[in-house]
């Protein structure tokens, strides 16, 4: 098996580890690139770029926890391994490999965990709790909100899958030194995950950049938008001045700065002025920040490869690598560098 993965990693990371270098910045185009379709996973947004705490580990398990319900703006006290099966199965889609929602049944525990820790008095946009239901922390729908936002028999067919991935694992967190990890995730890495820094500017020793290579089966994989040039112009334009930037010169006009070490635009130089990747992301809505531009003819077409920020876990690399045989402990410990599982008290 470590052979397969092996020669999986050569080989996935000659197709997909740095497209962008790889190609010229902006190219004729050449043809229509399949169209991809959305899934219901979700992405987690943390901000590494507040002061971390990482938190001792020794700890006994809490009974309840108070979530804000963004939907309702109250406060909830859920049991808490209830609330992690509403997690696991609010980030990632119920058909996935058991042993990959183990994994993300392993994460969404451990990410709680790090929030009771660090906002045991409540978090400055929900003072009441330490965590909210929405992608501001990680994502929890009540049983009646999945079962209504979900196909007829999802209930009966996944729940028991969801019920038995966070029984199995129930109390294991993610240590790194004795200590509490904040465990980010994403969707799809596009071959290879980021270092923390390079995306939240912090550096974290067991957010580092590591292979994902069994993500083909992610729907999320590539993307592409189209734009008129026009008024891909008038948004730079109306975010970083009056750019010298015509349909003419863009190709003399943008050019790749630096290039992350998953493969992701750190920098582009827009007319003598530097934009970082992450905010061409936040301009144009695009699915990651390992993107091309293609022009043709009166139109702009940004391609990406990857789906969210692409620091920690990948989700369809996790789900990959179930289906390969690996258990959800080599998943996490891939993705993670350096962290042990333990039980809690």
């Amino acid at each position: 098996m470590f052979k397969r993965f092996l020669f999986a990693l050569i080989i996935f990371s000659m197709l997909f580890i740095i497209p962008t270098v790889a190609l010229s910045f902006f190219e004729q185009k050449m043809g229509d690139p399949s169209e991809v379709s959305n899934t219901n996973s979700t992405e987690l947004s943390s901000s590494l770029e507040e002061d971390i705490r990482i938190l001792q580990s020794d700890v006994t398990e809490p009974e309840f926890i108070k979530v804000f319900n963004t939907d309702t703006n109250e406060v909830m006290k859920i049991d808490f391994e209830e609330y992690i099966k509403g997690v696991v199965s609010s980030e990632m889609p119920a058909e996935f490999n058991s042993e990959a929602l183990k994994a993300q049944a392993v994460t969404a525990r451990t990410y709680t965990l790090y929030r009771i820790n660090k906002y045991a008095d409540g978090h400055v946009d929900h003072p009441e709790a330490p965590i909210c239901s929405e992608i501001h922390c990680q994502v929890w729908n009540s049983k009646e909100n999945l079962i209504a936002s979900h196909p007829e028999g999802w209930y009966e067919k996944y729940w028991g899958v969801i019920n038995d991935a966070v029984n199995s694992t129930k109390g294991q967190v993610l240590t790194y030194e004795g200590k509490i990890i904040e465990p980010l995730f994403h969707s799809t890495s596009g071959g290879r995950t980021e270092n923390s820094e390079d995306v939240f500017l912090t550096a974290v020793p067991y957010l580092r950049s590591v292979e994902s290579p069994y993500e083909e089966e992610s729907p999320k994989l590539r993307n592409s938008i189209k734009i008129p040039i026009n008024d891909f112009i008038e948004k730079i334009n109306s975010s970083y001045g009056n750019l010298n930037l015509t349909a003419n010169n863009l190709k003399d006009k943008i050019k790749l700065g630096e290039v992350s070490e998953g493969g992701k635009i750190k920098t582009l130089i827009v007319d003598g002025e530097e934009i970082t990747g992450r905010e061409m992301r936040t301009l144009f809505g695009l699915s990651s920040a390992n993107f091309n531009f293609i022009q043709s003819g009166d139109e702009i077409e940004i391609v990406t490869t990857g789906n969210g920020h692409g620091v920690g876990m990948s989700q369809y690399g996790a789900n990959g690598m179930a289906k390969e045989g690996f258990n959800y402990k080599q998943i996490l410990k891939h993705y993670y560098l350096g962290v042990e599982v333990v039980q809690m008290k």
